[in-house]
């Protein structure tokens, strides 16, 4: 059982979460998570009118969780909570607090999904629920690498990694070594961390799972990478952009066509980097993200210092510059304004440069 175990009474749920924390958070976290269609088949007896209340509202809860209805969730759930509570459901008090748990979790609430997690591990049952117990300990993981408690995450996580393989679901095994990976690797154990989601990766290539390869491959790029070893990041971080081009994915791709630019700027490969900054860029533009387009412009301009062609960098800096002005960005402008001077003195080009003083 997990530390500072929950007793199992009333009143122990956390406070309501503050509405400003509930947005649910990206991160490269695997988490296992109930199939919402399963509701029909779980509530389908119920005739008590407070069981039947208390069963609507978890059904709710859980629709409203999958729609990234986070607040309305968060209350539907503990209602639910308290409901089960009170009649005494012991599994459906377990269905509850696993659920407020991903929610919690998603929202960024880190201390309150252990609390959820913890009560959902101390519930008294005949026949613990293996699967709720995989994800419980998988929360608890999770939620103590954020909070930076490694020792705790590896422990759960290894819990968790446990339960999986006993039950041979080779799906939430994925989820387990990949988050485990990524606790090591924030420990600072980059060649433990490689192990791990090099299994994940094994496992999920064999389901053929390429939302979770893309995952696999993008966290073990980050790993390589970490470790200053450029060439391996690049291949894990190409097969990446594949599987997201395959998925129609973006977002994604946008994240790891950055890091696939500056590894292959840091082994001096600067057409490839131009490459890659050049897509991110495109992607950035059609997806009208400014952030990301001016880091993207600020990329190819370094990058075209580095082949000498100070022209092409100025074109870039010039276009960063009125990006950042438009955004009302004034760290972004000064950095552009003194990339432009610097650019334009290589060039020998002193009265333009003295148009970029401030």
């Amino acid at each position: 059982m997990s530390d500072g175990e929950w007793k199992n009474h009333k009143n122990t749920s956390p406070k309501s979460v503050p509405t400003t924390r509930l947005t649910p958070i990206k991160r490269n976290t695997i988490t296992h998570e109930f199939d919402p269609t399963a509701a029909d088949a779980m509530f389908a007896e119920d005739s008590d009118t407070h069981l039947w209340e208390a069963s609507e509202l978890l059904r709710q809860g859980m629709q409203q969780q999958q729609a990234g209805e986070m607040i309305a969730a968060l209350k539907s759930l503990q209602k639910s909570l308290e409901l089960f509570e009170v009649i005494g459901d012991i599994p459906q008090q377990e269905q509850a607090l696993s659920f407020l748990a991903v929610v919690t979790y998603a929202s960024g609430d880190y201390k309150s999904t252990i609390s959820y997690a913890q009560q959902c591990l101390s519930l008294k049952k005949e026949t613990p629920d293996p699967s709720i117990q995989m994800q419980a300990f998988s929360h608890l993981g999770n939620a103590y690498r954020h909070l930076n408690d490694h020792d705790k995450a590896i422990k759960y996580l290894e819990e968790c990694l446990k339960i999986t393989r006993n039950l041979q679901d080779k799906r939430s095994q994925v989820a387990a070594l990949n988050n485990l990976g990524l606790v090591y690797k924030a420990a600072g154990n980059l060649t433990r961390a490689i192990e791990y989601q090099e299994q994940s990766l094994k496992l999920v290539q064999e389901l053929q799972d390429n939302w979770g390869i893309e995952q696999v491959l993008k966290n073990l790029g980050n790993a390589w990478y970490a470790l200053d070893n450029y060439p391996k990041a690049i291949a894990h971080y190409e097969q990446c952009v594949k599987v997201a081009r395959i998925l129609n994915n973006p977002r994604s791709a946008i994240q790891v066509l950055k890091n696939l630019g500056n590894a292959c700027y840091a082994t001096n490969d600067y057409g490839k980097a131009m490459t890659y900054y050049e897509e991110r860029l495109q992607l950035a533009r059609e997806l009208k993200d400014k952030r990301s387009e001016e880091q993207s412009l600020g990329s190819l301009g370094v990058t075209c210092e580095a082949l000498g062609d100070y022209s092409q960098a100025i074109k870039y800096y010039e276009q960063r510059l009125l990006l950042a002005r438009s955004i009302k960005d004034r760290r972004i402008e000064e950095q552009a304004l003194a990339s432009l001077k610097v650019a334009c003195y290589a060039l020998g080009d002193y009265a333009k440069a003295m148009q970029y003083q401030e």
